[in-house]
């Protein structure tokens, strides 16, 4: 499986499950059930590898705003809900995550739990139960400069903007393509 193919997967499941994380997940475990067990497995490595490239310091400061926190396990969420926006959505955020800014995002979405799961979750199915390892490590340290919790704002300026607070708590006034409100 090629990157593209990869892409075109993920990106045929965003557009069929219409931002909803639960029908995004039983979308993809379809989509990955019609392929062989070498074919899932290239498709998760190329998840990781897409996880590992957006595993930055300037990221996570986009992420810890719109969540208002973020550990390392919710960042780890935050980045496989990116992933299942598609390619466009991805490197345009990696390129620069200011740009979320600009997008439609629910915050409570942000960091959905179950995505990354599906690719082993088949794996297991298909292999009869074995799990598989990484082909590399997941990354010792993000990229970029490390930032203090403290002077977040000062990383992702526009998205602190795009902040308010409203009766019914705290909400990030944007949304990534297409998540439920």
């Amino acid at each position: 499986m090629t990157i593209d193919q990869f892409w075109s997967i993920v990106e045929k499941v965003h557009a069929a499950s219409e931002g909803d994380m639960d029908r995004k997940c039983e979308l993809l475990e379809a989509e990955l059930r019609r392929l062989q067990l070498e074919e899932v497995r290239a498709f998760h490595a190329h998840f990781y590898e897409c996880k590992d490239r957006a595993y930055s310091w300037e990221l996570w400061a986009a992420a810890y705003i719109i969540g208002h926190g973020c550990s390392d396990d919710k960042f780890s969420d935050f980045r496989s809900t990116l992933i299942s926006m598609g390619r466009e959505t991805f490197e345009r955020t990696l390129a620069d995550p200011q740009s979320l800014a600009d997008i439609n995002y629910d915050a409570d979405s942000a960091d959905y739990e179950g995505y990354q799961y599906v690719p082993t979750e088949v794996e297991r199915e298909l292999s009869g139960g074995q799990d598989f390892p990484r082909s590399r490590p997941h990354p010792e340290e993000p990229s970029g400069k490390c930032w203090d919790e403290n002077e977040v704002a000062n990383c992702t300026q526009s998205l602190q903007r795009n902040t308010n607070i409203r009766g019914d708590g705290i909400r990030v006034a944007f949304q990534l393509a297409n998540f439920p409100r």
